[in-house]
């Protein structure tokens, strides 16, 4: 059986292609804007990005929040809920294209590579809190003149916007790097910071901002496929934790908020006591051999 460690990247970098794969975007610097974009795709990808085929679920519900009729689109809320109940965050490990990125940015060498950050514990709350202010709250009431509201979060904190769709655009087209302003430079320094930080730690996008990660990981306890303990096998050795990247006691909370799927402490575990299960049939549907 192939190891998820092996598998994982492979996975990454096919849906990535699979979800950014209008090349002619990339070619004339336009974006595609056929029906597939109606469609939200599973994890954080730009609708702006030249080759994007769908949408990015944040990016979906603030634009359908901040209409000045305050209409929720049940679709948005529908598509996200049902990503979240199949998979959880398993999104977050396997099919969103900015994680790739930080996962390859985390293999670069460092002189010192950071397990957790002080304050752990309360930094891991605010994706909730942007989650809340910036996607949720700012789009519904802080409207203009017109009755409409901004993206935020997508406006002036996301790095996915500008990495793969600011960035491109504004290599391609002579007007929009004529206006060019402070709005932009600012999410060039939040993405360097970002991009920098993911070398020395990793996942801080996942860990500390990312809205959708906030949202799947609520479904972390009733997806589909979540973890479970065998307390009979379990010994509490804590390998399972030294060997997750995110620091989490797996023997302890195997279906944390922040556990991405990745698998790493399933397979380091020595006594194999970290199984994936089914929720919905309550029964074992895989176990690495």
């Amino acid at each position: 059986m192939v190891k998820t460690s092996k598998l994982r990247p492979f996975v990454q970098a096919i849906f990535t292609a699979l979800s950014n794969g209008y090349i002619k975007g990339f070619a004339h610097g336009k974006i595609y804007q056929g029906d597939l974009k109606y469609v939200c795709v599973p994890g954080m990808n730009c609708y702006s990005c030249p080759g994007a085929l769908g949408s990015c679920p944040i990016g979906a519900l603030q634009s359908t929040l901040n209409s000045r009729n305050y209409n929720i689109s049940l679709y948005v809320f529908g598509l996200i809920s049902l990503f979240g109940v199949i998979f959880g965050r398993f999104v977050c490990g396997f099919l969103c294209p900015f994680g790739l990125i930080q996962d390859l940015l985390f293999k670069i060498p460092f002189v010192k590579k950071v397990s957790k950050l002080k304050g752990e514990k309360y930094l891991r709350w605010l994706r909730f809190l942007i989650l809340a202010v910036f996607v949720i709250i700012l789009p519904m009431f802080v409207i203009d003149i017109t009755g409409l509201g901004k993206p935020w979060f997508c406006k002036y904190i996301c790095p996915v916007g500008t990495l793969e769709g600011g960035i491109p655009l504004v290599l391609m087209n002579k007007n929009l790097r004529a206006a060019i302003g402070f709005l932009f430079k600012w999410k060039i320094a939040v993405l360097i910071g970002i991009l920098l930080f993911s070398i020395i730690i990793y996942r801080p996008f996942c860990r500390y901002i990312c809205p959708l990660g906030a949202i799947y990981g609520v479904f972390n306890k009733i997806s589909f496929v979540r973890y479970s303990v065998d307390d009979s096998k379990c010994t509490k050795c804590g390998v399972c934790q030294k060997n997750c990247k995110l620091n989490i006691k797996v023997y302890e909370n195997p279906n944390s908020l922040d556990c991405i799927r990745c698998g790493e402490c399933r397979a380091g575990c020595p006594s194999k006591a970290i199984k994936i299960k089914s929720s919905a049939q309550e029964k074992i549907v895989f176990q690495k051999s």
